[in-house]
């Protein structure tokens, strides 16, 4: 399973890349936002600062909501870098654009993904990545890691090649949680990753080593 780290700052960017364990980079307005990034010339050259940082695929987030205004926004974002993949919302002319991008070899990413349905729809379309967003799934009081081990079930039926990208995760269990559903990729918070790292006993057991250590 790959690892995406979701954010806009690129402190956290780097701190995930020293890890050796990044793969790529999943943004959206709202993190831009939250990095104070505003206007289009400032928020394109972010994104070649990001795709110039990690070496794997960056998704960057159109805003446009009918076919010409996506297929032309995700055209300047292609533009920017090769490993820019143009993240597309579920909806009917995202549906239409994701298959003008497949068509015309742009990569993407289909966010807003709620449902098998939806999953199925992006992949028929040739979406290079299925976005479902978990966390707010459960927050609905149902199960996102449910969804995660539907859609894999399909997509393994079916022959679908799109990879299923689960968002909106909110800790570490999540992250385990969608790889033993099938997720092909993790996009997430830095604490989130982080969190794999911690368990007491291995606090408890390096504390004992570092003590039995300064008795040799």
């Amino acid at each position: 399973m790959k690892f995406f780290i979701d954010t806009a700052n690129l402190a956290q960017i780097k701190e995930a890349k020293e890890l050796g364990i990044l793969d790529g980079v999943t943004t959206n307005p709202s993190l831009m936002a939250k990095e104070g990034i505003k206007g289009q010339d400032a928020v394109l050259q972010h994104y070649k600062t990001i795709c110039e940082t990690v070496d794997g695929d960056i998704s960057a987030e159109v805003i446009s909501t009918d076919f010409a205004g996506i297929v032309e926004e995700g055209k300047k974002l292609a533009a920017i870098h090769p490993n820019i993949v143009v993240k597309v919302p579920m909806i009917k002319d995202g549906v239409k654009a994701l298959k003008w991008f497949t068509d015309n070899g742009i990569k993407t990413n289909c966010t807003l993904v709620f449902s098998a349905g939806q999953a199925i729809l992006a992949a028929k379309a040739g979406a290079t990545y299925v976005s479902p967003f978990i966390g707010r799934i459960d927050d609905s009081s149902w199960d996102g890691v449910e969804l995660i081990a539907q859609i894999a079930q399909i997509y393994s039926i079916q022959g679908f090649e799109t990879e299923i990208l689960a968002a909106s995760i909110r800790n570490a269990l999540h992250i385990v949680k969608c790889a033993e559903a099938g997720a092909d990729v993790c996009t997430c918070p830095l604490d989130s990753i982080l969190g794999l790292l911690k368990h007491p006993l291995t606090d408890i057991g390096l504390a004992k080593f570092l003590e039995d250590a300064k008795k040799m």
